[in-house]
């Protein structure tokens, strides 16, 4: 039981400051409703003109989530890549679960479109190739006569 006792300590003092954080915040924070002046955008004096722009969209935080899910494989690729011979094939079956669950995190990010920025864009058959033929035609010249 004496082991546990830190971690008892521990959590008390964890929960006593998030309570007393919460208490500190109520009891010293402004009580009034702030006027429309103070909750203008403001920087660097100038008083804007017009609105300030829409949030980032969704997939921008989709592009992040990949980038952590991969930040945090590489990491734990490290110690697997040090002690790869010590751990032999229980090792070996852990990383490949580990590197599952990030493809399918992957997988379903691709699913939820998180690579595609912006409408699809289908391109069309523009002017065709141009010849002489076709350059002929073009300033209003006749295609069967040879200059």
């Amino acid at each position: 039981m004496d082991q546990y006792l830190p971690l008892l300590g521990l959590l008390v003092l964890g929960v006593l400051f998030a309570s007393g954080s919460f208490v500190a915040s109520a009891w010293l924070a402004p009580h009034k409703r702030p006027t429309d002046a103070k909750v203008a955008p403001y920087e660097c004096g100038i008083v804007p003109l017009v609105a300030p722009p829409q949030r980032f969209p969704v997939r921008f935080y989709l592009v992040a989530m990949i980038f952590v899910i991969f930040d945090i494989e590489v990491v734990f690729m490290y110690p697997f890549a040090v002690v790869f011979r010590q751990l032999g094939l229980f090792g070996l079956v852990e990383v490949l679960a580990f590197s599952a669950a990030v493809f399918a995190a992957l997988l379903f990010l691709l699913s939820e479109g998180a690579l595609s920025w912006g409408p699809v864009k289908h391109l069309t058959r523009g002017v065709p190739g141009r010849t002489s033929d076709s350059t002929i035609v073009r300033i209003g010249g006749d295609p069967g006569r040879a200059a």
